[in-house]
This record gives structure tokens, sequence and C-alpha cells, in this order.
């Protein structure tokens, strides 16, 4: 999730080193309950290709679909988005449906700045103490920027954007084609596995175990745009030149416009029990 937000919705923020370090005077926040997702062990790997049409996944269950980051602050996203999540002894499995009639997506460089482009993002705090967590953001074309915070950015944490998720696969499904303004699209999918090694750093085991909780939370951004040229463009505010804020829609709401808030997460429980069709 960005550092910042255009978004009048919170306080803006000074460049630092080509990040964007919040505030601790941030706005305050509703107080929100966080959601739980229940992960099934399997025993057949998914293959990481952005389909999402094999059995194991079709046994797993859907989260809950995105709202706006604020909560019922805001009104209900007007795309869908939701997720599931699979393990076994080696990866954590992440499936994400996107839905979108204007796919499109310009950044191909490792570790550029994934939202500001239209993506997906992940955040991981596998001890849950609020301090060192990861994040993972990719957009449709499948460009990565992953980065590990020693503790948020309101106590006065920095980015290692050196940290690299060692061995993680991932994949995009287009439902539809990539910027060609000239058609309508459905939806691009995410399919990740990301594997428990590369979570090291923070010396949690490798493997969970039964009823293991992690806090978690993923986060959608959306950028409003038009057709400019035969080319997707953002659209701008006609009195600044700039941008529109754009979208921030997540699986367990934050309450704030702010996914650097690791106590507002979601609840991820990892079970032993072998996945079953919901």
């Amino acid at each position: 999730m960005h550092y910042f937000t255009f978004s009048q919705r919170s306080i803006r923020n000074i460049l630092a080193g080509g990040i964007l370090l919040f505030s601790a005077a941030s706005a305050q926040a509703q107080n929100v309950e966080p959601l739980h997702y229940t992960s099934f062990h399997t025993g057949a790997k998914p293959t990481i290709d952005g389909k999402l049409n094999e059995a194991v996944w079709q046994q797993a269950a859907w989260s809950q679909d995105f709202t706006d980051i604020e909560g019922d602050k805001r009104p209900q996203p007007p795309l869908r988005t939701r997720l599931k999540m699979l393990w076994d002894d080696q990866y954590l499995y992440v499936a994400a449906e996107l839905e979108e009639p204007h796919i499109w997506g310009k950044l191909l460089l490792h570790d550029t700045i994934i939202f500001h482009d239209n993506d997906f993002e992940l955040f991981i705090d596998p001890d849950g103490d609020g301090k060192e967590y990861f994040e993972i953001e990719v957009n449709a074309r499948n460009t990565i920027f992953d980065l590990f915070m020693p503790r948020p950015y309101n106590e006065g944490g920095h980015a290692l954007i050196t940290w690299d998720t060692k061995g993680m696969k991932t994949a995009i499904g287009i439902n539809g084609t990539l910027n060609n303004p000239a058609d309508k699209d459905k939806s691009w999918t995410v399919e990740m596995a990301i594997p428990f090694k590369a979570l090291r750093l923070l010396g949690v085991p490798d493997v969970p175990k039964d009823r293991t909780v992690w806090r978690i939370n993923f986060s959608r951004v959306e950028w409003d745009t038009e057709i400019k040229g035969g080319q997707y463009v953002k659209k701008t505010n006609p009195a600044t030149g700039k941008p529109l804020p754009e979208h921030n829609w997540v699986w367990s709401p934050q309450g704030v416009v702010n996914m650097h808030v690791p106590q507002k997460w979601g609840y991820l429980q990892f079970s032993t029990q072998a996945v079953q069709k919901p």
C-alpha cells in the first residue's frame, strides 16, 4: 500500500529519499473489528499460472468482498475484489480476483512504486506484534514491489526495499485484454506462492502449525482513468492538474486511510485440516 495518498481524506506527507513518510498526526481512525480467514492445508500444489480453475482452488472459500479502507464511513466499491488462501509445508498460497472493465498497467521495473498503477497488495506480520512486517505489491503486468518494515512509518520506520521475497512465484490472469481501451474487460486475477522461508528475517518458524495466527491484510489501489489518444490516462483535478485521489479498497477495513497500522489488520489462522469444498 502507499506511503501517502493524494486524497483529501488523509494528511499530506513530505517526500524524503523517494519514500513518503507518514506523519504521526494521522487522521483519527474509526474503530473497526478486524476480519478473520482460516486457511486450510493442501496436499495438491496449485500451478502458479494466474488461472484459478484448479480443483484445489475451487475447494477454498472466498473471503468477504473488499470494502473501502475507512469501512462504513465510505460507499461500497463499485468493483468486486475477493481472495482465497491455502498453504502447505513450503508456501502460503494467495489467489485474488479483481473485477475490472479496463485493465491497464505501465510499470515494468521491479521495486518501482507499483501503486502508481492499479495494483493488488498484501501485508504480513507473522508474529502479530505490530512491528516488523512485509509488504508485497503487484500490478496487472506482474511487476513486483516488495519490502520489509522494521516498524510502521508513524513510529519512525523506514522501508527496506532491498529485501526481496526470495523464491516467491507470481502470475497474472487477464480476463480481457491488457492496455486496450477499445474493448471492455471483465477481471484480472493474481496468484502467489510465498515461501515461508522467505520470512526468516523475523526469526519465525518456517512452517506454521495448526492454529497458528498471523496478522494480515490486503489492499487494492484503483485510479479513475479516461481514454485519451487511444491510451488510459488518470483523470485530473481541473483546478490543480493533479490526479484525482485514488480509491483504496481492502479486505479488512482499517478505519483510516493508512495501511501501515498493523494493529488494525485482519487475522489469518492456519489449519492443518485438509481443504474442503465450502
